[in-house]
């Protein structure tokens, strides 16, 4: 059971926060080759709108066999660039995956910030598995630990998944290219591409529609 412990929405957004920043983690799944041991795999991820995960996977992979088994999955993220481990950010989203249905749409918005995906996407052994979050374990830093459970987690309401394509095409144009392009937006802050360097930049507060975000994204 996770501890009934309140938990401010500050921190559930910064969990969300964090988990955006990254673009991979280590995935564990239960093993079915070996009755439910943790099986651990370095896996890319992206943080869609809804603040659920998606993962691009193979279907003869191992992580894949045992989600279709069992669908109960972990997955940590740190700060990559932070030499101190023990004292870094770092989050543990515990949940359940299942099979994307909606390939192409989430594919168009996945291979954004994953181009060089293309070549797995193109293979049909390849599918889109969605991880719904149901607690995450967050750690901002030292003494700064909570359980923020996914009612707290959950995105606020807000239109920028009909909108973002639009959204993306007018910023860029309007946009020097040495300014980097904007490849995603969502609620929480948008990503910018530098070649092969992805950095995110979060917003001061929640955007809930385009006419907001742009505003926050001209600032």
């Amino acid at each position: 059971m996770i501890p009934d412990k309140a938990t401010p929405q500050s921190t559930a957004r910064a969990a969300r926060q964090l988990l955006r920043a990254h673009r991979y983690g280590a995935l564990s799944t239960l093993s079915k080759k070996f009755d439910g041991h943790p099986f651990g795999s370095i896996t890319p991820y992206l943080v869609d709108h809804d603040g659920s995960l998606l993962i691009l996977i193979s279907a003869l992979a191992e992580h894949t066999k045992n989600i279709q088994h069992d669908p109960r999955v972990s997955l940590i993220t740190h700060n990559q660039e932070d030499s101190h481990i023990q004292t870094q950010g770092r989050i543990t989203l515990v949940g359940s995956a299942a099979l994307e249905p909606q390939r192409e749409l989430a594919g168009k918005r996945y291979l954004r910030y994953f181009p060089e995906a293309q070549t797995y996407y193109d293979m049909p052994d390849f599918q889109f598995y969605r991880i719904v979050p149901q607690a995450l374990r967050y750690i901002g830093g030292f003494g700064d630990i909570h359980w923020v459970k996914a009612d707290r987690y959950q995105v606020p309401a807000n239109t920028l998944a009909a909108e973002e394509d639009a959204l993306l095409n007018r910023v860029n144009a309007a946009r020097p290219a040495s300014q980097g392009l904007v490849i995603g937006v969502d609620c929480d802050g948008y990503d910018l591409r530098f070649g092969e360097r992805t950095v995110r930049h979060d917003f001061p507060s929640p955007a809930l529609e385009a006419e907001q975000a742009q505003a926050m994204l001209q600032r």
